[in-house]
């Protein structure tokens, strides 16, 4: 008799503990590194500079970067299964949302206190950059919870014929504007993301491999040519 998570999430009887772990691993540290670029006041990531500006606007108690982000999530997850008719797989969902709570976790219990007092801003955003860059080669190394913007990037790729990289820019520039809209944070740290995290992400998966003997079940070594180019 399948479980209720088996239900909901056939492909979970195929994860070893060491993949959920490097997906749970993941997940921690990219929201980790975001709450940094929070506490260095240089601007954070297009998506959440984006989403903590609309929180900061609309200043309601429900409504918190948790639940701004799993409404950002679930809209480009009805517009991805519209797309490509079929239902989007859950888990992105579940790391979008999992991030944005654990983000608000870390401001509950006042992580400010202790990073702003160890490090400058500067040091903490660079820290961050890095800290995120790896956190999101965890993820793709999991092969669980491919997160929405580029399950939405790679269907402008199948269906458009655009480059990948074209429609990733198209989401963070949008993501970027919006957040200038409603003020949020947009400063180095914005622009550091954009051009210092991506080119991480693939020396950082590799080195994984090789100096540290982690699986990749997202991206195998033969497909990293081409993989890192939708990824």
């Amino acid at each position: 008799m399948p479980s209720l998570l088996e239900r909901w999430l056939p492909e979970a009887r195929r994860w070893t503990a060491l993949q959920l772990g490097l997906y749970l691993v993941g997940c921690l540290l990219f929201s980790l590194g975001v709450k940094m670029f929070i506490d260095a006041d240089l601007g954070t990531d297009p998506l959440h500079a984006m989403i903590i500006g609309i929180v900061d606007t609309v200043r309601l108690p429900f409504i918190k970067i948790g639940f701004v982000e799993s409404a950002v999530t679930i809209g480009f997850l009805v517009l991805w299964s519209v797309w490509n008719r079929r239902f989007p797989p859950l888990m992105t969902f579940v790391t979008m949302a999992l991030v944005g709570y654990l983000i608000d976790f870390w401001n509950v219990i006042g992580l400010e206190h202790w990073t702003t007092a160890w490090l400058a801003p500067m040091p903490l955003m660079l820290l961050a950059l890095v800290i995120d860059a790896y956190a999101s080669a965890l993820i793709i190394m999991s092969g669980i919870g491919i997160r929405v913007m580029d399950l939405v990037a790679i269907t402008f790729v199948r269906k458009l014929g655009w480059k990948f990289l074209w429609a990733k820019l198209l989401f963070e520039v949008g993501f970027v504007l919006t957040a200038y809209l409603f003020n949020g944070p947009v400063g180095m740290g914005t622009l550091g993301f954009l051009a210092i995290v991506g080119t991480l992400i693939p020396p950082m998966m590799w080195a994984s491999e090789r100096y540290i003997g982690l699986p990749n079940y997202g991206l195998g070594r033969n497909t990293h040519k081409a993989g890192y180019a939708a990824a």
